[in-house]
């Protein structure tokens, strides 16, 4: 976002410019999550073989994994969102139906969430899983490419890890690239308190991009300020010729985006297939 434009906003307008809740209706987002978890719930039940497979010693600190029957198949690994302080891997295991069904594996790593931790805790503890995921993912039956993929929160995530040597490529899903506005959002920042270092260091929009395929996507009826970073984002890598594809959902909002994850032919569960290397 413009700087000067954003310093025209009044405090409430800044607050409401990353409110996902607030632009769609409390009500709707509820009914979303809900549903996401129900699902979810079925798909833990089906599958348990794999689950809760610590990598650390904090309570959230553990993995679902669903192998494919193929070892060799690649695998996406879905980081969840929820401004850093709310959501869970158990709730959002849903995400994982679309690319199972296309003969994928998948895996859902936890974090501590805030305030009991801070933004950069919470990216060395899901660096520490991603090391874990690395050298014991084999030993569940999972042994091909890692493709990272993140919403929201997750987003942000999978742009700050998308250099790990585990990670193959990725696909980042609306996002927030530039932190120092959410400072001034207190839906967020009263639970994430985020360090002027953490701005600084944490912000995938003032750091040199990475070389890995890293792809943007983002919903036509997003927040304009939530659809811009990743324009912003897309456009920064762009200009350090990063490969990568910038992806706009149309219609989706912040939410509806992620019905995509659900379906084996959607656009962006396409986009993640063609991000595994060719074998």
């Amino acid at each position: 976002m413009n700087p000067r434009l954003w310093q025209a906003l009044s405090p409430e307008e800044r607050n409401l410019a990353f409110n996902n809740r607030a632009h769609v209706g409390a009500d709707f987002a509820t009914q979303k999550i809900e549903g996401w978890a129900a699902a979810s719930a079925a798909l833990r039940q089906q599958r348990p073989e794999h689950l809760d497979l610590r990598y650390g010693a904090a309570d959230r600190n553990k993995w679902d994994l669903y192998p494919a029957r193929d070892p060799r198949a690649p695998c996406c690994v879905h980081i969840h969102g929820g401004f850093w302080q709310r959501g869970s891997r158990e709730s959002f295991a849903c995400m994982a139906q679309g690319i199972l069904a296309r003969g994928w594996s998948a895996a859902l790593p936890g974090y501590t969430l805030a305030p009991d931790a801070s933004l950069g805790q919470i990216v060395e503890e899901l660096r520490s899983a991603l090391d874990w995921f690395g050298a014991n993912a084999g030993r569940h039956g999972i042994t091909g490419p890692l493709i990272l993929t993140g919403w929201s929160a997750g987003g942000h995530l999978t742009a700050c890890l998308i250099d790990h040597p585990a990670v193959t490529a990725g696909l980042a899903i609306s996002g927030v690239f530039e932190l120092a506005p959410l400072r001034e959002s207190p839906h967020v920042n009263d639970l994430v308190r985020l360090s002027e270092d953490e701005v600084a260091d944490l912000s995938p929009l003032r750091q040199t991009p990475s070389a890995k395929m890293l792809s943007i996507a983002y919903g036509t009826g997003e927040l304009p300020a939530m659809a811009a970073t990743s324009r912003d984002f897309n456009a920064h890598r762009a200009m350090a010729h990063r490969p990568g594809d910038l992806i706009p959902i149309p219609a989706a909002n912040h939410f509806t985006i992620l019905d995509q994850l659900l379906e084996a032919d959607s656009h962006l569960v396409r986009s993640i297939v063609g991000l595994a290397p060719t074998i």
